[in-house]
């Protein structure tokens, strides 16, 4: 799990910090919260301005005496590069620091063609995307399908993704570029844009991705819980009670994502005769109305929550949010998966757990992308430097 970096409170990044919570603030205010000299809340708020990170956004109503100025965070001083990179499409975005999504766009791929086809695509789209005259670009942050070691950006041993394992993909977008590259686990990503734009208020959650494969992501004390080498939340390869021997793209037998993935319920809709290639065909049958359809998605549903009770149990979270694209089928998947979580967890770790749907929808994990860059880009260890160069 991240910790979080003892942060000095007289420093530049402290003090936008307080600022980023959107309220203005005048000098006065800012003094009054922070307990610095007004001299230092004076140089440290010329250091943001000059930066252009805040912003004077005009006078406080007077007293009766000559209003103040006040201060707020800027976000459109910098840009960020996203991209959410699944196993047969990305979604690739520009964003501001505060998370806002600026342009968007869908590109389809298939991972399997390897980095040094999929990381130009990423780049091409970057560049359509952005501005000619729009702001500097704090840095890129990407989504993998598979587990990957945070600190160096390389995936670690992906089962989906032949031809990326020890790659080193910060190094690739960042000599296209030349602004740094973070990359993290495509749920873990959902996870963070979650709770960052949806459920900031919420500390222990697990994010559940169903789409080609399944996997999730797990916010612990407010924070991201990666795990020793990135592999956390791993949910789609474990073994799932009803299994059986399914042979699983892994390699093992039994996986959850082998009998309640998208294309799981796809084949097991053609074993009845039903018209199912794809995870988006299921989507669409459920959406229009085949039982059948409905039948197999409340399954996978229950498959998924037999799996997920013991997780609950284990971690205790507060709130599980089930996205991905077949939980845009609507309410069948969440219904499985409510039914047996609620039946099979235990009854303390249940008493106030919701299990909502996605809200940050298909652009989770952008949007957790961008949040990953934007904490980075403003972190002391970042921000301080560049303002004291």
């Amino acid at each position: 799990m991240e910790s979080a970096p003892t942060v000095d409170a007289a420093s530049p990044a402290a003090l936008l910090r307080l600022l980023m919570d959107g309220r203005p603030r005048t000098r006065a205010d800012i003094v009054a919260e922070t307990g610095l000299a007004r001299s230092t809340v004076r140089a440290r708020l010329d250091l943001l301005m000059a930066a252009g990170l805040v912003s004077d956004i005009g006078d406080d109503v007077s007293t009766g005496g000559r209003p103040a100025s006040r201060f707020a965070f800027h976000a459109g001083a910098r840009l960020v590069l996203a991209a959410d990179v699944g196993a047969t499409h990305a979604t690739v975005a520009v964003a501001d620091l505060g998370c806002r999504l600026l342009a968007v766009e869908q590109i389809e791929l298939d991972i399997a063609d390897g980095p040094t086809v999929i990381l130009p695509l990423l780049v091409k789209a970057w560049r359509e995307l952005l501005p000619a005259d729009g702001a500097p670009v704090a840095g890129v942050g990407i989504g993998l399908p598979g587990p990957v070691e945070h600190s160096t950006g390389r995936p670690n041993n992906p089962p989906i993704m032949p031809g990326w394992d020890g790659f080193d993909v910060p190094g690739l977008v960042t000599a296209e570029l030349g602004v740094p590259v973070l990359v993290d686990n495509e749920v873990n990503l959902m996870a963070l844009g979650e709770h960052t734009t949806a459920f900031p208020e919420a500390e222990h959650i697990i994010v559940v991705k169903v789409a080609t494969g399944i996997g999730s992501g797990l916010i612990s004390n407010g924070v991201l819980h990666r795990g020793a080498v990135g592999a956390a939340g791993d949910l789609g390869h474990i073994q799932a009670p009803h299994g059986g021997d399914v042979l699983c793209r892994c390699g093992n037998t039994g996986c959850l994502e082998a009998v309640a993935s998208g294309p799981a319920m796809a084949a097991r809709l053609r074993e009845q005769g039903v018209d199912a290639a794809t995870t988006a065909d299921v989507v669409r049958l459920v959406r229009a109305g085949s039982l059948e359809a409905g039948q197999v998605v409340r399954q996978a549903g229950r498959d998924i929550g037999e799996v997920l009770a013991a997780c609950v149990s284990m971690f205790n979270p507060s709130l599980v949010v089930v996205g991905g694209l077949v939980a845009q089928a609507g309410e069948m998947l969440l219904a499985g998966v409510r039914e047996s979580v609620y039946r099979r967890s235990l009854p303390l770790a249940t008493e106030n757990l919701r299990i909502v749907a996605s809200k940050a929808g298909p652009e989770a994990g952008v949007l957790g992308a961008a949040a990953m860059v934007a904490k980075h880009a403003l972190s002391p260890e970042v921000l301080d430097v560049q303002l004291a160069s």
